[in-house]
C-alpha cells in the first residue's frame, strides 16, 4: 500500500524531494476566486458573508443571523456530554500549563555611556479564531488556538465556526465558553475570513486571524496577510514515523491511519533500515482500514501520497527527516538520541513507543497547530509568542550621543541620507 523508495541509493534526497514537491504542487493554488470573495465581503458586509455562506454551505433557511446570542451560547454549551466535558477541562488545564511556561519577559539594561535599552511586550488586542465545521467538529482547534492568546494576554478573543441554519456541536460552544472568548459567529469559508480582516455590522475586525481550514481558507489567509497578522499558511496534515525491527507494525499502521483519516492530501510516512518491517505494516494497514469509519479518505491517502522509505544509517534517517521536514515525528526506535541531535526540521517530536502523534493533537499540552508542506524548515508551531508585539525602547544619554553619533553620521553619509546625517550633527553642535 505505501509506496516504496530507497533512500541509500546516490541522489536519493533529491529525488525525495522532487517527490514531496509533487503533493505539494497538486494543492491547486484558489487565489483567483478567493480574492472576488474577498472584495465584496470588504464591500458589502454581511450581506456577502450571508450570501457566500447560504451559497457554499447550500443552507436554504433565511435566516441573517451570523452570530450566537449569549442566551445561545449558555443553553448550547450545557448540552455537552459530561465525559466530553471533563476531557476538554483536562486538555484546557494541561495545555494552559504548557504555554503559562512559554511567556517571555521584559528586559532592561544600560550600556557603558548609560544609554537606556530595552525590549517590552505588548499582546495583541483582538484575535479571530477560526474552527472548521460542517462535517467536522473539532473543539481540540479551538483550545490550542484559545490558550496561548489567553496566556499572552489578548482581551478580546472571537470565534467563528460554520453553523448556520445547521445545530453546532455543543463541544464546540463550551471550548469557545472555557475560554472566554467575546462573540461567536456561525459561518466559515473565505468569506469570513474577509469579515474577520476588514469588519463587518456583525463582525469585529480583528488584528490576527488563526486556524485552520480547506484550501479557499488557506487562500484567503494568504491574500489577507498584510491588512491582518495570520499564524501560517496551513496545509494538509502529515506524519513521519521511524521505526526498527522491535518496533511493533500494529501500532505503527495505526498512527499512519490516523493521520490519513485527516484529508486524502494527507501524507504518512514509514522510515525504517528493514525491509521486512515494510512488508509487515503494509499488511497492519489493509486490516485495520477494513474497520474504519473514514476507510475512503485514508485509503486515498495512503496510496497517494502514503510512503515507506527504507534508509540503513542513523545519518541517512537524519539527512531524510530534515529532507521532509515533517509537521509531526515519531520516534519510535530504542535509541533515539543521536537522531534527536540531527534533526533541524520537524514541527512537533513524539519520543518513544508510547507517545503516539494523536496524543498531541489533544492532550499532551504543547500547540498542535504546526507547520506543513515543508514549512518546517523554517517555521515552528503556534505559542504565545505568536499572541505578543516586541517594542524596543531607547533612550540616548547626551554622552551617548556624543560618542555613537559620529558613527551614525558616517553611515548615513555613505548610504546618501544626509537627513539622517543632519538629525544627529544638530544635536553635536556647541550650545546644545
Amino acid at each position: 500500500m505505501l509506496k516504496y523508495f530507497n533512500a541509500n541509493k546516490k541522489n536519493s534526497l533529491v529525488k525525495l524531494q522532487n517527490l514531496l514537491n509533487e503533493r505539494n504542487l497538486r494543492q491547486k493554488d484558489k487565489s483567483s476566486k478567493v480574492k472576488k470573495i474577498l472584495l465584496d465581503v470588504r464591500k458589502n458586509g454581511d450581506s456577502a458573508v450571508i450570501k457566500y455562506e447560504k451559497k457554499f454551505s447550500k443552507i436554504i433557511s433565511k435566516t441573517r443571523k451570523i452570530k450566537f446570542t449569549k442566551d445561545e451560547i449558555n443553553q448550547i454549551s450545557k448540552k455537552i456530554d459530561k465525559k466530553l466535558k471533563k476531557s476538554i477541562d483536562t486538555a484546557f488545564k494541561r495545555i494552559k500549563l504548557f504555554h503559562s511556561k512559554q511567556k517571555y519577559f521584559s528586559f532592561k539594561y544600560k550600556d557603558k555611556f548609560k544609554n537606556e535599552l530595552s525590549y517590552k511586550y505588548s499582546a495583541i488586542e483582538r484575535v479571530g479564531v477560526y474552527v472548521p465545521g460542517g462535517t467536522a467538529s473539532y473543539p481540540s482547534t479551538v483550545l490550542m488556538n484559545c490558550i496561548p492568546a489567553i496566556v499572552a494576554g489578548v482581551k478580546n478573543i472571537y470565534l467563528t465556526t460554520p453553523a448556520l441554519g445547521s445545530e453546532v456541536n455543543p463541544a464546540i460552544i463550551y471550548a469557545a465558553k472555557k475560554c472566554g472568548v467575546k462573540e461567536v459567529y456561525k459561518t466559515g469559508g473565505p468569506h469570513t475570513i474577509a469579515a474577520f480582516a476588514y469588519g463587518t455590522k456583525t463582525f469585529k475586525k480583528v488584528d490576527k486571524i488563526v486556524g485552520p481550514g480547506n484550501a479557499f481558507v488557506a487562500a484567503a489567509k494568504k491574500e489577507v496577510f498584510g491588512d491582518v497578522g495570520i499564524d501560517m499558511v496551513a496545509g494538509p496534515s502529515e506524519v513521519s514515523i521511524i521505526a526498527d525491527r522491535f518496533s511493533n507494525p500494529s501500532w505503527i499502521a495505526s498512527d499512519l491511519i490516523a493521520q490519513a483519516e485527516h484529508d486524502i492530501f494527507a501524507q504518512s510516512i514509514l522510515i525504517t533500515n528493514d525491509k521486512k518491517f515494510i512488508n509487515l505494516v503494509n499488511s497492519c494497514l489493509k486490516i485495520q482500514l477494513n474497520n474504519l469509519p473514514k476507510k475512503l479518505i485514508a485509503t486515498k491517502s495512503l496510496k497517494k501520497y502514503g510512503l515507506a522509505i527504507y534508509a540503513k544509517s542513523k545519518k541517512n534517517i537524519s539527512n531524510v527527516i530534515n529532507v521532509i521536514a515533517p509537521e509531526h515525528l515519531e520516534l519510535s526506535i530504542k535509541n533515539y538520541d543521536q537522531i534527536i541531535r540531527n534533526i533541524r526540521n520537524a514541527g512537533s517530536i513524539f519520543i518513544g513507543r508510547f507517545s503516539p502523534e494523536a496524543i498531541g493533537d489533544y492532550i499532551a499540552g504543547p500547540n498542535h497547530v504546526l507547520p506543513t508542506s515543508g514549512s518546517a524548515k523554517f517555521s515552528s508551531g503556534l505559542s504565545v509568542n505568536d499572541f505578543l508585539k516586541r517594542h524596543s525602547l531607547i533612550k540616548i544619554t547626551k554622552t551617548g550621543i556624543e560618542r555613537l553619533g559620529p558613527s551614525v553620521i558616517n553611515l548615513a553619509q555613505h548610504e546618501n541620507l544626509d537627513g539622517h546625517a543632519n538629525s544627529i550633527k544638530i544635536r553635536l553642535k556647541k550650545g546644545n
